[in-house]
């Protein structure tokens, strides 16, 4: 909110000769004229005749608000502000520009281009596109009108392909999801919660692998292939929403259900917990605090049960921040033998050379990594049954580095990582059915070495380009190959608005090999390293009215039959086009 306010002030003569009578009057004049030239033109004061001038204060204020509406679209978790300026994080979005399942899911995606975004009076957009393989895709975003009182929303998608790159339909996939969110704002309060359902069809169409036997295998029926997710979550929250509050927090519980089409099932129970207090003008006391009590269902019926908490405390002062604390950690899986409880530093020095313009860090930490069924078929939805799965203890880490804003819209980033991770969970291939994957572990802590790079540059909303890469090193004991971890990952992507009319969009991406496992009669025949990954994606929207617009997107335009998990390659080129209305 901007308030802007002009005071005048001007004191006349009680008394006085005519001629002072006539001069203080006639700046009395001169300053309302000057304060609203609109109403003295053409209109010339005039000294006024005979009384007194009597001592006068006048003023005038001018106000201007400029009141801007909470926003509506915002899905993303609900983090606790503090109080000292934090630098903004280079997280770029595009949920849609892709057509699933290729299975890459990278972290960093294509920024949402202008067509997408929110008018000022309305949320509400309906989106429907078909393609080649059979593919239908659709979208409805439904939301209230900007309001300080309450958001609330449904967010209905909807894209299947009938076939795949593997044998037609033996290869179809469908993913269907619902989300309903809302949030009430009451003073300094905010109560939310966040409804989420959904429902993915994928088949096991991995079988066109090297031969194990010299005689031709029979096509299997893709009724046999059949795998199926279904999805449940509830969260309910509360947070305050003022930054300058001395106490900062967000509490919330929720509950996550999750069953395949076999005898898989995962019911999480979580609890979540983000609390800061201002101790003085530049230190403060943090604590954050995770619990998920799973009952996990397959073969056997057991119980998971993982708490964490960091408290910590946070010193500033000019450019050098320092936070001081510690992760105590528990979780009931023991595979491996590892213990049940952890204690890991959770330390971080970071001083601005240029301040908000360029700043170094460094510390150490570690954290228990909570592993659950739900998370992991959303990364590979060819699991096997019975898996063994298990919360990784990643930790002890140490790590360096530096963010950068060294020009108006442009943002570096760089971060170096060393570390050792127990129970790091790998995919491997099963002996038997080579077309489905299960989870293996390093009997011995997994060397990890991380290289981390990001540039994102945005001057404004016509143009925006930014890279992401990732490079990691494994360094496992007892497994051969860091099977189906890819060492190096990187995308680039970007917007450009060529016009009102005329928006378009592109990303790439870059994986490294990645390993798999081939058998012959149950025993390891070899290693076999996926093809190396590039995968080019385009996209345009032609705004035809104000409300009207068509779009064009196509995947994998490289054409390149590559595998993310190997004996499973994605579609060729696939192309979709659509409308888009909003209201």
């Amino acid at each position: 909110m901007t308030l802007l306010m002009k005071h005048f002030l001007i004191r006349g003569l009680r008394r006085g000769s005519r001629s002072q009578r006539l001069v203080g009057a006639g700046l009395l004049a001169a300053a309302v004229a000057g304060a609203l030239p609109a109403a003295a033109q053409g209109q010339p004061a005039k000294p006024r005749k005979g009384g007194t001038i009597q001592e006068a204060e006048i003023e005038i204020v001018k106000d201007r608000v400029n009141e801007l509406g909470t926003a509506t679209r915002n899905f993303d978790k609900i983090k606790v502000p503090a109080p000292p300026k934090a630098a903004r994080p280079a997280a770029y979005t595009f949920p849609d520009f892709r057509l699933p399942p290729d299975r890459l899911a990278p972290s960093v995606q294509v920024l949402t281009i202008k067509q997408e975004e929110l008018t000022p009076l309305t949320g509400n957009f309906l989106k429907a596109g078909i393609g080649n393989y059979g593919t239908f895709y659709g979208r409805a975003y439904l939301h209230n009108t900007r309001s300080t009182a309450y958001s609330y929303g449904l967010d209905l998608r909807h894209v299947n392909s009938l076939n795949g790159p593997v044998d037609g339909k033996n290869s179809a996939v469908s993913q269907t999801s619902a989300a309903l969110t809302g949030e009430i704002y009451r003073g300094s309060a905010a109560l939310g919660g966040a409804l989420d359902v959904g429902r993915e069809r994928y088949n096991f169409y991995g079988y066109t692998g090297p031969a194990t036997s010299p005689l031709p295998a029979p096509t299997p029926e893709a009724g046999a292939l059949k795998q199926v997710f279904r999805r449940f979550g509830l969260r309910a929250y509360a947070r305050n929403q003022s930054a300058a509050a001395p106490l900062q927090y967000e509490v919330g519980a929720g509950y996550k259900y999750w069953k395949d089409a076999f005898t898989a099932s995962e019911s999480n129970v979580l609890l979540n917990a983000k609390l800061g207090y201002a101790l003085g003008a530049g230190s403060r006391f943090v604590l954050a605090g995770e619990a998920s009590f799973i009952t996990d269902k397959d073969s056997l019926t057991r119980s998971r049960n993982f708490v964490q908490v960091t408290p910590a405390y946070e010193w500033k002062q000019g450019p050098l921040a320092v936070s001081v604390g510690a992760t105590l950690g528990y979780s009931s899986d023991t595979t491996n033998n590892v213990s049940r409880g952890a204690v890991y530093p959770a330390a971080r020095i970071s001083y601005a050379l240029v301040p908000e313009q360029f700043t170094v860090y460094g510390g150490v930490g570690g954290a228990l990594q909570r592993v659950t069924r739900y998370e992991l078929s959303t990364e590979n939805p060819w699991l096997n049954r019975g898996l063994n799965v298990a919360d990784t203890r990643r930790g002890p880490t140490a790590y360096v580095g530096f963010s950068s804003a060294p020009a108006p819209g442009l943002e570096l980033n760089g971060r170096f990582t060393v570390g050792r991770d127990k129970n790091l969970y790998f995919y491997a291939n099963d002996p038997v059915h080579q077309d489905k994957f299960n989870l293996v572990y390093d009997r011995e802590a997994t060397a990890n070495v991380n290289v981390h790079g990001e540039a994102l540059y945005g001057p404004g909303e016509k143009f925006r380009l930014g890279a992401r890469a990732d490079y990691n090193y494994y360094r496992t004991h007892s497994l051969a190959q860091p099977f189906g971890r890819p060492e190096f990952q990187a995308t680039v992507f970007g917007t450009y608005n060529v016009t009102d009319k005329v928006q378009l969009g592109v990303e790439t991406y870059f994986y490294s090999a990645s390993y798999g496992v081939s058998y012959f009669g149950g025993v390891p025949d070899y290693y076999r390293a996926t093809n190396p990954i590039y995968d080019l994606n385009l996209r345009a929207d032609y705004r035809v009215t104000s409300n009207l617009s068509i779009f064009a997107m196509g995947n994998n335009l490289a054409n390149r039959q590559y595998q993310r998990f190997y004996r499973y390659p994605v579609k060729g080129i696939n192309v979709l086009g659509g409308v888009t209305y909003t209201f």
